[in-house]
């Protein structure tokens, strides 16, 4: 009985034993069909790691990002200062490079072709100019006999045609944006109309003398306006001018009249014009450096012209008006017709205010020093053209005394210009 029961119990045991093995086969089986699946799945697998955690208080960087935006905005920041500048963008593995502008990679040539662009437009004005006075002599002027001669009391309508295209060019100037035109009120109004009023009467006065003499000798009358600009300093203004500045306006003085009693155009009414259009561009600087408003000299000398031409039309309109459209007009296209005459009207008028303001443009771009010399040269090359284009002639005294007057202003401005250059380095001084 005891054996039957030990064989029962052997038995339970053994079918326990592979009970629990089928069921072991069965979960291991199960688990392997699982993972199977898992492993085909779009999804990631579960990677567990056993190593431990840390927590590092150094903050993220995305490196690759940040450099990317920071590189790309250094270059489109460059590509963008060059690109308004107008100089050219060089790009070379992905980052730009700005190349130097011209006027920066040449800067004595630049200067080098103002100056040269200056003496040009004023040359050619100045024989333009007296070439329209050969076949169209009214300056603003209403001829009179007195004693026989022709005599020239007033000049505009020509000087109000070289105000009229000078105005004209701005007007277009500013509509383009080439330059913005700059705001005026009232107040610089009232600066600016003693300075155009001063601009007007020189500018008539001088073609007046164009008309009456030769271009050669109505300039080295001009060649005495530092003389008029320092008296007016000292005796208007209050400036004391040292006795060496005085002192070197003696050749000045001294050459023009040696040139004026021997020059074979002379006439007294080109003389006086000359003279008091260098009188009135004096009180032009004068009032000019009262009028310090802030504005651009481009503007600047626009709102001048404008307001002189408005000063010259009505003398033009009344006083040689019916002169102009009795004789003046019909005379003038009998000789060269309707279209060169206007065609000359235009272009005078156009290189008057380019010369102008081109000169202007060479003064911002160099010391007071080279431009006192240009502006020296430029009387040289003014008048040595005028005797060759028009065949001029001039005694030996007169070229001596020409020659002497220019030296006399060369001395004159090199003199002054050496004296603004101390002036402005002893301001700069204390500031340093």
């Amino acid at each position: 009985m005891a054996s039957m029961s030990n064989i029962h119990l052997l038995q339970q045991s053994k079918s326990l034993s592979l009970y629990k093995q089928l069921a072991t086969n069965s979960v291991a089986s199960i688990a392997n069909r699982r993972r199977a699946h898992l492993d085909f799945s779009p999804l990631s697998r579960k990677i567990e790691s056993t190593k431990p955690v840390v927590f590092s208080s150094t903050p993220l960087k995305f490196v690759g990002l940040s450099e990317i935006l920071k590189h790309h905005k250094s270059w489109i920041t460059k590509a963008a200062a060059a690109d308004s500048e107008g100089r050219e963008i060089e790009i070379e593995n992905g980052s730009a490079k700005t190349g130097k502008s011209f006027a920066e990679r040449f800067p004595a040539l630049v200067t080098g072709f103002f100056f040269f662009t200056w003496y040009f437009l004023n040359v050619i004005f100045n024989i333009l100019n007296k070439k329209v006075y050969n076949y169209f002599p009214y300056p603003y002027c209403d001829f009179l006999t007195v004693l026989g001669q022709k005599s020239f009391l007033f000049c505009s309508f020509v000087s109000a045609v070289h105000l009229l295209v000078g105005v004209s060019y701005c007007l277009v100037s500013w509509a383009i944006g080439l330059p913005k035109r700059a705001p005026v009120d009232k107040e610089i109004l009232g600066i600016l109309t003693p300075v155009a009023f001063c601009h007007a009467l020189g500018h008539v006065m001088s073609n007046v003398s164009f008309a009456a003499v030769a271009v050669s000798f109505t300039h080295t009358i001009k060649a005495l306006e530092p003389f008029f600009n320092a008296g007016a300093s000292q005796f208007v203004l209050g400036h004391q001018i040292p006795l060496s500045l005085w002192l070197s306006l003696a050749p000045v003085v001294i050459g023009v009249s040696m040139a004026s009693m021997t020059e074979l155009s002379f006439n007294w009414t080109g003389f006086s014009s000359a003279m008091i259009s260098n009188i009135a561009f004096t009180y032009r600087s004068i009032y000019s450096k009262k009028a310090m408003t802030g504005m651009d000299s481009t503007n600047v000398y626009a709102y001048t012209s404008i307001i002189a031409l408005l000063f010259c039309l009505p003398p033009a309109i009344f006083i040689e008006g019916p002169s102009l459209m009795q004789y003046g007009f019909n005379e003038a296209i009998a000789k060269v017709g309707l279209h060169k005459f206007l065609s000359d009207l235009f272009w005078i008028g156009m290189f008057y205010h380019l010369y102008n303001q081109v000169a202007t443009n060479t003064l911002e771009r160099v010391a007071p020093l080279t431009h006192a010399v240009g502006n020296v040269l430029k009387r040289v090359f003014v008048i040595g053209f005028s005797i060759v284009v028009f065949g001029n002639k001039i005694s030996t005294q007169t070229g001596i005394g020409t020659g002497i007057a220019i030296a006399g202003v060369a001395i004159y401005s090199l003199i002054k210009a050496n004296m603004e250059e101390e002036k402005r380095k002893a301001a700069k001084a204390p500031a340093s």
